[in-house]
């Protein structure tokens, strides 16, 4: 007798057969599930966080610059301002007066202009660190 090529004896192997590779496809999928839970959705978290403190950095340069040259801008009105005095001063006396004035009152402005630009970057590194954090918003404003 010659052995049987229609397969009907096989139906038990194959069906054990199909098991085993729907038992592997199904573990594989759990693998990448949780492979995606553990290191890709996390990743990704990350990097938005990376990215939504980088905006708030280059905002916060931005702002700091803009608040630099208004400074810069108030300092030289209060120079000139104090030259005009000087030039209709009456005598050296008005303007030693008047140089005094303008210089303990430049010095003031830079202890307050200096108070402010530190207190902005301190905001802004606080703001740019949030995203960071766990909890954070890592959304970009």
């Amino acid at each position: 007798m010659m052995a049987d090529d229609t397969g009907a004896g096989r139906t038990d192997g194959q069906n054990g057969g199909k098991g085993a590779a729907d038992a592997m496809r199904d573990t594989a999928g759990r693998a990448r599930e949780a492979f995606s839970d553990h290191v890709i959705d996390p990743a990704r978290r990350a990097g938005e966080a990376l990215r939504a403190s980088g905006q708030k950095v280059a905002d916060g340069s931005a702002t700091i610059g803009l608040k630099i040259i208004e400074q810069a801008e108030q300092n030289s009105h209060q120079a000139f301002e104090a030259m005009r005095e000087a030039a209709k001063a009456k005598d050296l006396g008005d303007v030693m007066r008047i140089q005094g004035d303008y210089l303990r009152d430049q010095g003031q402005r830079a202890m307050n202009q200096a108070r402010e630009i530190g207190e902005l970057i301190m905001q802004f590194g606080r703001d740019a660190v949030t995203p960071l954090r766990p909890g954070g918003d890592s959304k970009p404003d």
